[in-house]
């Protein structure tokens, strides 16, 4: 069987199809975009929380709603808190646009100093200046759709870095530079 008739080829390729010209359709219609209401959910896996949110509307960021997900976003393990840079957020909710809506299962978002040089000394995979401990970085899988399908929509957004962690099964979602891992 050659790759284009392999069973999973036509599939992935109309997913990425779609994944692109909802990325497309963002950039072509940019005041449309801007001026929607953005809307997300998260079930924090460490401590059962959820959130269900409109974080922007009118044209602006809900501050109530940011500090919402801040706190949820917090860090589980010293209960830190810090903002969380919005563009993570938009980045989420254009993910969900292109995956079918769901609930975002947080598995690592902001990271205290301590709780990163923590996981630093236990793991090689944990960079010593993340980004998860400026606010900018975010570790989730997306209730009802695979994290391969999570990954390439991902990258396909182009919004910043993104990591994929087969193994322990989440994608790993940052507003640093364009890269992937």
């Amino acid at each position: 069987m050659n790759e284009s008739s392999h069973p999973c080829t036509a599939p992935r390729r109309r997913f990425l199809r779609a994944a692109g010209l909802a990325c497309l359709g963002l950039a072509i219609a940019p005041r449309t975009w801007a001026a929607a209401p953005r809307s997300i959910s998260f079930y924090h896996t460490h401590t059962g929380e959820r959130l269900s949110v409109v974080y922007f509307e009118r044209g602006d960021y809900v501050p109530e709603a940011l500090a919402s997900i801040n706190t949820l976003l917090r860090d589980f393990r010293t209960g830190d808190a810090a903002d969380i840079d919005p563009r993570l957020f938009d980045a989420l909710h254009a993910l969900n646009l292109a995956c079918g809506a769901g609930t975002f299962e947080v598995i690592s978002a902001f990271r205290s100093p301590h709780t990163n040089a923590l996981l630093r000394s236990r793991s090689h995979g944990v960079a010593k200046n993340s980004l998860h401990t400026q606010g900018r970085a975010i570790d989730v899988r997306l209730a009802g759709c695979d994290t391969r399908r999570l990954r390439d929509a991902a990258i396909a957004l182009g919004a910043g870095g993104v990591g994929y962690y087969a193994s322990s099964d989440f994608v790993h979602l940052d507003t640093g530079r364009v890269r992937t891992w």
